[in-house]
């Protein structure tokens, strides 16, 4: 697995920087966090195939983490129709409550048809955690009842009782969570839990027994018994290691207050959390529904991550590749701030088209 940054800076995009957008690629397939404007162009400049692009999850709707999102949409259009076979993909879509009226009304005002279909699916949010300034803006975050012609009718997701977390999704191979975080609107942090990996195959014991690699190797690999050449039953677990622990994967949207993550969070191997000002800043970033570096830290080290990986930073604060003038700052002091509160961690400042691979574990 590996996670790819197409835009690390908060507000807009900046010449250095393009706003939030994340990829996670796996041998599942390709899913993107967050869509802020200019994320295809990015999209494109990266090593990703837009047409392995299966699911997306918008964390919030402010415009630097949804605005691209119509857009790409429509780009994608060319990319999901097998021409071999003329099958049209059909792509997943989570996000907070008006995710399902704002794509449906900016593709039917637009006039926008698509060659596959999407589904949106909400996350439910209780009428006690809107934000309290939230009526002076008499917004309805309900669709109407009429599809877009490409849509398929998505699922209402709830909090589970007793918790702070949404179940959103899980198959053989993943377990996806999310939970709320504290912003100025409606927020989500979400948590990629891969299952138990299938142990490690010790070919050297097959071939004592006279099976070359091939179909047997898998086959044994994916809990069955196989045959020697003298007839003997050869067992999982004759020749395949424990199974290895799945890899975590967290990834937040804007926030001044990630504990609600922390049930789904707990040890991770990869952590993004914003860090939009420095320290001194902090009240500035209260006000605002935003972390500083040292916010960061601090839940780094509460949920025992590997690695903590620092975004959406504001536009005062350069790239550690850029070369600096004088009076401007660079994100290495956030990293220096973030690392004071995380000591002996593993730190790094993301990048526009970096990409951290998040290797299985042994």
């Amino acid at each position: 697995m590996e996670v790819t940054f197409l835009g690390t800076a908060s507000a807009h995009p900046s010449p250095s920087r393009g706003v939030s957008g994340t990829i996670l690629r796996s041998d599942q397939g390709v899913w993107l966090v967050d869509c802020g404007e200019g994320t295809q162009i990015q999209l494109m400049r990266s090593k990703v195939k837009p047409g392995r692009l299966c699911k997306i999850f918008i964390t919030h709707l402010h415009g630097d983490h949804s605005f691209g999102l119509p857009g790409l949409l429509c780009t994608l259009s060319s990319a999901y129709v097998d021409p071999e076979e003329g099958r049209r993909r059909t792509i997943d879509i989570y996000g907070p409550q008006g995710l399902r009226k704002y794509i449906r009304v900016s593709l039917e005002l637009s006039r926008s048809e698509l060659t596959y279909s999407y589904t949106v699916h909400e996350l439910r949010v209780a009428d006690t955690e809107w934000p309290a300034d939230w009526e002076s803006w008499h917004p309805s975050h309900n669709a109407e009842e009429t599809l877009h012609p490409n849509e398929q009718q998505g699922r209402d997701i709830s909090v589970n009782e007793g918790t702070s977390t949404y179940h959103l999704f899980e198959d053989d191979h993943f377990t996806i969570w999310a939970a709320p975080l504290r912003h100025r609107v409606p927020s989500f942090g979400y948590a990629f839990h891969e299952k138990p990996q299938p142990g490690r195959l010790d070919p050297s014991i097959l071939r004592a027994k006279g099976i070359p690699p091939g179909p047997l190797y898998a086959k044994l690999k994916s809990g069955q018994d196989i045959q020697a050449p003298d007839g003997t039953t050869i067992r999982p677990e004759d020749a395949v290691g424990p199974p290895r622990p799945g890899r975590k994967i967290v990834i937040l949207g804007d926030t001044s207050d990630s504990s609600c993550m922390i049930p789904v969070a707990m040890e991770t191997d990869l952590l993004v959390h914003e860090a939009t000002l420095a320290n001194e800043h902090q009240a500035l970033c209260l006000e605002r529904g935003h972390s500083t570096p040292a916010m960061a830290g601090e839940f780094a080290a509460k949920v025992k991550c590997k690695h903590l990986v620092l975004s959406h930073f504001s536009q005062r604060y350069y790239p550690t590749s850029h070369e600096t003038k004088e009076g401007e700052e660079s994100v290495q002091k956030l990293l220096d701030q973030a690392q004071t509160a995380f000591p002996g961690g593993k730190l790094t400042a993301a990048e526009d088209l970096m990409t951290i691979p998040v290797p299985a574990i042994s």
